[in-house]
């Protein structure tokens, strides 16, 4: 069956506005004019990793039938875009596109391939009209690739997410949210509502000048409704609006079966060995390297991940792992997470001598000797000896909430004790 779809994205810029607020806004519009959508508008988020892209490299799109006013919703999302978005930042250009069909699966290729690698402006335009569809390009136009991904995105894992807006003239102040009001929330609504908060950290609350309040996240959208009553807000909410998304779902996770196979400014999950300990830099980035037969990547745990350091740093040569994450721009794998596979249980140590006391090396090719009796010994090879592991074979580990990317895909969904 046919429908039209609206996609829109690029608007915002690290100063300020929200493509969620203007979709919101949009939508409040569509109401005033008896222009219904079909189900929750949606939030598709793309390449984390992606050069260009806007502070959260996401964008929305809107579903209709097609005995609704299209030709006025046209004009009312063009309207809005033009005179909402920040066109004075040089990163931000937007992008709309409408569509009438069905989606296709070259669509839904299109898609993924938004989410996994990098797309062109010229490469967008070019699919736009391969599948009939009508782009608008502000500026530069860059959104237009995001728009057709949040069009053609299928989802068949999803999460929802209530966002609240503020006031304009609140935009730019600290945001007044009542912080016992959120652990009463999270404590009631948890684990159908997660990532609220991580200590005294409201992860609820953005950390950017934008227009949103706050943000709940969700596994299904009733709960929202639950939680938005017992959220106490210290200033006025102006509007909300709950977004159907990809967020959570690790959908930017491609599976690599070696080393080798890894692209710069793609996202992965890979198996490998452990090569070195790992060892932290000036700034308090952690790093260390991994390898299997086809080649090594050097993987980094970075200071915004705090504790979560304090975990890699027990990993040690020989340990087999399992890391999801991406890879920035100096080739580097950030980690998201990763799962022990094998852990390495053995120690290679000098060998202890008759007397109790443990051997130092003769020289390299000369065995060991004991400094206490001045007993000898030939052999150059180390004793291995079990040691205890403060990691679990089988168990993972992610990043604290306050460093988690918007799709990376939490351990309370995916059913893991």
């Amino acid at each position: 069956m046919d429908y039209f779809y609206i996609g829109i994205d690029d608007t915002d810029s690290p100063d300020g506005m929200c493509t969620t607020f203007l979709a919101s806004a949009i939508l409040k519009e569509f109401k005033k004019n008896d222009i219904e959508i079909i189900g929750f508008p949606r939030l598709i988020r793309l390449n984390p990793f992606a050069k260009f892209k806007t502070r959260g490299n996401g964008g929305i799109s809107f579903k209709l039938d097609l005995n609704q006013k299209i030709d006025l919703a046209k004009e009312i999302v063009l309207k809005f875009v033009s005179e909402l978005s920040i066109m004075d930042c040089d990163n931000t250009n937007p992008g709309v596109v409408f569509y009438k069909g069905e989606i296709t699966e070259e669509m839904i290729r299109y898609a993924f391939k938004a989410i996994y690698s990098i797309i062109t402006i010229e490469e967008a335009e070019e699919f736009a009209s391969q599948i009939g569809a009508e782009i608008h390009k502000f500026k530069k136009g860059r959104g237009i690739i995001g728009s057709i991904a949040a069009i053609s995105c299928p989802l068949e894992d999803y999460t929802y997410e209530l966002l609240a807006y503020r006031d304009s003239s609140r935009y730019g102040t600290l945001r007044e949210i009542d912080y016992d009001s959120v652990v009463r929330m999270d404590k009631e609504t948890f684990p159908e509502t997660f990532e609220n908060i991580d200590g005294e950290y409201l992860a609820i609350e953005p950390k950017t000048p934008c227009p949103i309040l706050y943000g709940i996240r969700s596994n299904n959208p009733e709960v929202l409704d639950i939680a938005r009553d017992i959220v106490i807000p210290n200033e006025r909410i102006a509007d909300s609006c709950i977004f159907k998304t990809n967020q959570h779902t690790d959908m930017h996770i491609q599976n690599a079966n070696r080393i080798s196979e890894l692209k710069q400014y793609s996202c992965y999950k890979v198996r490998g060995i452990v090569k070195d300990k790992p060892h932290i830099i000036e700034g308090g980035h952690m790093f260390f390297t991994l390898y299997d037969e086809s080649g090594e990547i050097e993987c980094g745990a970075y200071e915004p991940t705090k504790n979560f350091r304090k975990i890699v740093a027990e990993l040690k040569a020989g340990d087999e792992i399992e890391v999801y994450g991406g890879i920035g721009e100096q080739n580097t794998f950030n980690i998201e997470k990763f799962q022990v596979l094998k852990l390495n249980q053995f120690l290679y140590k000098n060998p202890i001598c008759e007397c109790g006391k443990r051997m130092t090396s003769a020289g390299k090719g000369k065995g060991f000797k004991c400094k206490n009796c001045g007993r000898k010994i030939g052999s150059d090879d180390k004793v291995p000896e079990i040691v205890e592991r403060s990691l679990i074979n089988g168990k993972f580990y992610e990043t604290p909430v306050s460093a988690r990317r918007h799709l990376s895909k939490p351990l309370i969904r995916m059913n893991l004790d």
